[in-house]
């Protein structure tokens, strides 16, 4: 959880301070002059501080040994896999972001198994 949560609040960082960065890390092009319309600038901003907020909740929790928390982001990772998966298939979003719902989706496994496996060392065995 730790681990996540430091690398989703530095890749938060880099979006916040580079923006193009951010874009070429996700092999998305980075765009040259910008139209009126074009906000992309706005949306990697405010996914960048989400990132960063994201990776401070999981430091703080696994400094806390939070193990709620810990089953609570299972569900919801497997959801953003999900969705991340759902927006490729559908031409939604770039096959870059298949990188995205693998990491989400390997990251929910990762930690339910992590559960799972302490909650079998914890448990008394059977007499």
């Amino acid at each position: 959880m730790a681990v996540f949560g430091v690398l989703a609040a530095v890749l938060g960082a880099v979006g916040l301070v580079s923006p193009a960065a951010q874009l070429s890390m996700l092999g998305l092009a980075v765009p040259g002059e910008r139209g009126s319309g074009d906000h992309t600038s706005a949306f990697v901003t405010a996914s960048s501080m989400a990132a960063l907020n994201m990776g401070v909740y999981y430091v703080l929790a696994a400094l806390a040994d939070w193990r709620a928390f810990f089953r609570w982001t299972v569900p919801f990772r497997l959801l953003t896999f999900t969705v991340f998966t759902a927006a490729v298939v559908g031409g939604r979003a770039p096959e870059a972001f298949i990188g995205v719902a693998v990491w989400e989706g390997l990251g929910a496994l990762a930690t339910g198994a992590a559960l799972l496996y302490e909650h079998r060392r914890r448990s008394p065995a059977p007499a």
